[in-house]
């Protein structure tokens, strides 16, 4: 398996082309190392070769990496969280990658003794597919309007999974309206949602959800690779 190190180069080449494109600083740009298909001792390696966010979608998997990985990492939940999973998670992530419902926040709201508040990208289910998970785009300003109620949460942006295309530019245009939908919760000037990032874009698409305004970028078999026949 090619050493973390080395795509991590590639993929850093290719955010600054994509920068470059559309006139961004590629230190805007967060890369999410997805690591659900990989050992912790793969992890690890990411974080020892400079990836500073970690991202895990079962709640096991989070608590077990963040148990055996000794380097510095900010610890994203990028899964749909099971309201029965959210005392197990909340203390142990940064960011919350995907909150999409008023009994999710109810049940943060009364789980969360941190100080301070849960960060959260609210996520939007722009392509309208019944697999992905999410609001739809008609319905993210009423739910942002309802979070008010909830004073640990704090909505850092959006979220969005767009549908695999064999041909990356495709996927353009969700990237394209969950942009205009973070600009319209801008405008709003919401004290608990200050919505200034997006989080969108994976392995295959990623310089197109840059392009279009991308702030994070979820990561997994272009940077750390797929273990799963290993960890069988």
């Amino acid at each position: 398996m090619v050493v973390v190190s080395d795509n991590l180069l590639n993929i850093n080449q290719e955010i600054k082309q994509a920068c470059e494109r559309v006139g961004r600083h590629q230190e805007e740009i967060n890369i999410v190392a997805v690591t659900k298909y990989v050992s912790h001792e793969r992890a690890e390696e990411a974080v020892a070769s400079g990836v500073k966010h970690l991202g895990e979608s079962r709640a096991e998997g989070l608590l077990e990496k963040r148990e055996a990985i000794t380097g510095a990492a900010t610890w994203h939940f990028i899964g749909q969280l099971q309201s029965r999973k959210v005392k197990d998670v909340i203390h142990e992530c940064d960011y919350l990658h995907s909150l999409d419902r008023i009994s999710l926040a109810k049940e943060i709201q009364k789980r969360y003794k941190g100080d301070g508040t849960v960060k959260c990208f609210v996520q939007v289910n722009v392509s309208g597919e019944e697999s992905k998970s999410g609001l739809t785009p008609e319905g993210v300003m009423s739910f942002i309007e309802q979070l008010q109620a909830y004073d640990a949460i704090e909505v850092v942006g959006l979220m969005t999974m767009a549908p695999y295309e064999s041909v990356p530019e495709d996927t353009r245009p969700h990237f394209k309206k969950l942009k205009e939908l973070q600009q319209e919760i801008v405008k709003r000037e919401f004290a608990h949602a200050p919505c200034h990032e997006l989080s969108m874009g994976m392995s295959n698409d990623y310089t197109v959800a840059i392009e279009e305004g991308a702030t994070f970028i979820r990561v997994g078999s272009r940077l750390v690779g797929d273990e799963r026949s290993n960890l069988a």
